[in-house]
Protein backbone atom coordinates (compact mmCIF):
# COMPACT_ATOMS: atom_id res chain seq x y z
CA UNK A 1 0.00 0.00 0.00
CA UNK A 2 2.87 2.36 0.72
CA UNK A 3 4.31 1.53 -2.70
CA UNK A 4 1.14 2.68 -4.38
CA UNK A 5 1.23 6.01 -2.53
CA UNK A 6 4.87 6.53 -3.41
CA UNK A 7 4.17 5.87 -7.11
CA UNK A 8 1.22 8.28 -7.12
CA UNK A 9 3.24 10.94 -5.38
CA UNK A 10 6.07 10.50 -7.89
CA UNK A 11 3.62 10.82 -10.81
CA UNK A 12 2.20 14.00 -9.36
CA UNK A 13 5.70 15.46 -9.04
CA UNK A 14 6.46 14.70 -12.71
CA UNK A 15 3.59 16.81 -14.01
CA UNK A 16 4.45 20.39 -14.88
CA UNK A 17 2.81 23.06 -12.75
CA UNK A 18 -0.57 24.26 -14.02
CA UNK A 19 0.62 27.83 -14.33
CA UNK A 20 3.27 26.85 -16.89
CA UNK A 21 0.86 25.06 -19.27
CA UNK A 22 -1.81 27.76 -19.26
CA UNK A 23 0.52 30.71 -19.65
CA UNK A 24 0.22 32.46 -23.01
CA UNK A 25 2.06 35.32 -24.53
CA UNK A 26 -0.05 38.36 -25.49
CA UNK A 27 1.05 38.23 -29.16
CA UNK A 28 -0.29 34.63 -29.50
CA UNK A 29 -3.84 35.41 -28.37
CA UNK A 30 -6.32 34.28 -31.06
CA UNK A 31 -3.73 32.83 -33.46
CA UNK A 32 -5.32 29.37 -33.31
CA UNK A 33 -8.78 30.82 -33.98
CA UNK A 34 -7.62 32.61 -37.11
CA UNK A 35 -5.76 29.53 -38.33
CA UNK A 36 -8.77 27.26 -37.77
CA UNK A 37 -11.05 29.75 -39.53
CA UNK A 38 -8.72 29.82 -42.53
CA UNK A 39 -8.46 26.01 -42.63
CA UNK A 40 -12.24 25.73 -42.32
CA UNK A 41 -12.77 28.08 -45.27
CA UNK A 42 -10.27 26.15 -47.39
CA UNK A 43 -12.02 22.86 -46.57
CA UNK A 44 -15.45 24.31 -47.44
CA UNK A 45 -14.16 25.62 -50.79
CA UNK A 46 -12.51 22.27 -51.55
CA UNK A 47 -15.73 20.36 -50.79
CA UNK A 48 -17.76 22.81 -52.89
CA UNK A 49 -15.36 22.40 -55.83
CA UNK A 50 -15.45 18.63 -55.46
CA UNK A 51 -19.25 18.50 -55.39
CA UNK A 52 -19.48 21.06 -58.21
CA UNK A 53 -17.19 18.93 -60.37
CA UNK A 54 -19.39 15.94 -59.61
CA UNK A 55 -22.43 17.95 -60.67
CA UNK A 56 -20.74 18.77 -63.99
CA UNK A 57 -19.93 15.11 -64.63
CA UNK A 58 -23.52 14.17 -63.78
CA UNK A 59 -24.85 16.84 -66.16
CA UNK A 60 -22.67 15.54 -68.99
CA UNK A 61 -23.75 11.98 -68.29
CA UNK A 62 -27.41 12.99 -68.32
CA UNK A 63 -26.92 14.85 -71.61
CA UNK A 64 -25.28 11.82 -73.20
CA UNK A 65 -28.06 9.54 -71.92
CA UNK A 66 -30.57 11.89 -73.51
CA UNK A 67 -28.81 11.71 -76.90
CA UNK A 68 -28.54 7.91 -76.68
CA UNK A 69 -32.21 7.51 -75.81
CA UNK A 70 -33.30 9.77 -78.66
CA UNK A 71 -31.12 7.80 -81.09
CA UNK A 72 -32.61 4.52 -79.86
CA UNK A 73 -36.12 5.91 -80.26
CA UNK A 74 -35.28 6.75 -83.88
CA UNK A 75 -33.57 3.40 -84.51
CA UNK A 76 -36.83 1.61 -83.72
CA UNK A 77 -38.49 3.14 -86.78
CA UNK A 78 -37.62 0.59 -89.44
CA UNK A 79 -38.91 0.40 -92.99
CA UNK A 80 -41.31 -2.50 -92.42
CA UNK A 81 -42.28 -2.88 -96.10
CA UNK A 82 -38.64 -3.42 -97.15
CA UNK A 83 -38.02 -5.74 -94.22
CA UNK A 84 -41.03 -7.91 -95.03
CA UNK A 85 -40.26 -8.01 -98.75
CA UNK A 86 -36.49 -8.56 -98.68
CA UNK A 87 -35.52 -9.24 -95.06
CA UNK A 88 -33.19 -6.20 -95.19
CA UNK A 89 -33.26 -4.18 -92.00
CA UNK A 90 -33.15 -0.46 -92.71
CA UNK A 91 -34.51 2.71 -91.19
CA UNK A 92 -37.43 4.76 -92.42
CA UNK A 93 -35.60 8.12 -92.42
CA UNK A 94 -38.65 10.34 -92.00
CA UNK A 95 -40.16 8.33 -89.14
CA UNK A 96 -36.78 7.88 -87.44
CA UNK A 97 -36.02 11.62 -87.50
CA UNK A 98 -39.51 12.44 -86.26
CA UNK A 99 -39.28 9.95 -83.37
CA UNK A 100 -35.88 11.26 -82.26
CA UNK A 101 -37.02 14.91 -82.42
CA UNK A 102 -40.19 14.08 -80.47
CA UNK A 103 -38.10 12.39 -77.79
CA UNK A 104 -35.83 15.42 -77.51
CA UNK A 105 -38.79 17.81 -77.35
CA UNK A 106 -40.47 15.73 -74.63
CA UNK A 107 -37.23 15.89 -72.60
CA UNK A 108 -37.00 19.67 -73.01
CA UNK A 109 -33.95 19.55 -75.28
CA UNK A 110 -33.12 20.60 -78.80
CA UNK A 111 -30.87 18.97 -81.32
CA UNK A 112 -30.11 17.79 -84.80
CA UNK A 113 -30.86 14.42 -86.31
CA UNK A 114 -29.12 12.79 -89.27
CA UNK A 115 -30.56 9.58 -90.65
CA UNK A 116 -29.29 7.15 -93.25
CA UNK A 117 -30.81 3.78 -94.09
CA UNK A 118 -28.39 2.06 -91.70
CA UNK A 119 -27.79 4.57 -88.88
CA UNK A 120 -29.25 7.49 -86.96
CA UNK A 121 -27.08 10.14 -85.33
CA UNK A 122 -28.53 12.53 -82.74
CA UNK A 123 -26.82 15.62 -81.33
CA UNK A 124 -28.75 16.76 -78.27
CA UNK A 125 -28.34 20.11 -76.55
CA UNK A 126 -29.87 20.51 -73.12
CA UNK A 127 -29.50 22.64 -70.02
CA UNK A 128 -28.79 20.64 -66.89
CA UNK A 129 -29.21 22.00 -63.37
CA UNK A 130 -26.08 22.24 -61.21
CA UNK A 131 -27.34 23.07 -57.71
CA UNK A 132 -23.91 22.69 -56.10
CA UNK A 133 -22.49 25.42 -58.35
CA UNK A 134 -25.33 27.92 -57.82
CA UNK A 135 -23.31 29.69 -55.12
CA UNK A 136 -20.65 30.39 -57.75
CA UNK A 137 -23.18 31.75 -60.28
CA UNK A 138 -23.66 28.59 -62.36
CA UNK A 139 -27.29 27.49 -61.92
CA UNK A 140 -27.29 25.45 -65.11
CA UNK A 141 -24.79 24.22 -67.65
CA UNK A 142 -25.40 23.66 -71.37
CA UNK A 143 -24.52 20.15 -72.44
CA UNK A 144 -24.19 18.99 -76.04
CA UNK A 145 -23.79 15.28 -76.71
CA UNK A 146 -23.86 13.10 -79.79
CA UNK A 147 -24.94 9.47 -79.98
CA UNK A 148 -25.60 7.01 -82.77
CA UNK A 149 -27.77 3.94 -83.07
CA UNK A 150 -28.41 1.27 -85.67
CA UNK A 151 -31.50 -0.89 -86.10
CA UNK A 152 -31.10 -4.49 -85.01
CA UNK A 153 -33.30 -7.51 -84.80
CA UNK A 154 -33.90 -9.37 -81.59
CA UNK A 155 -31.89 -12.39 -80.52
CA UNK A 156 -32.39 -15.52 -82.61
CA UNK A 157 -35.21 -17.74 -81.40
Amino acid sequence: MNDRRAFTAAAVRLRPPASRTSATRPEDAGAISVTMLFIGMVVVLFVAALLGGGALFAARSTGYDLAQSAARAGAQQIDTATYRATGELRLDPAKAAQAAKQFLAAAGATGTVEVTAARISVTATSRQATPMLAAFGFDTVTVTSTAQATPTTGPPA
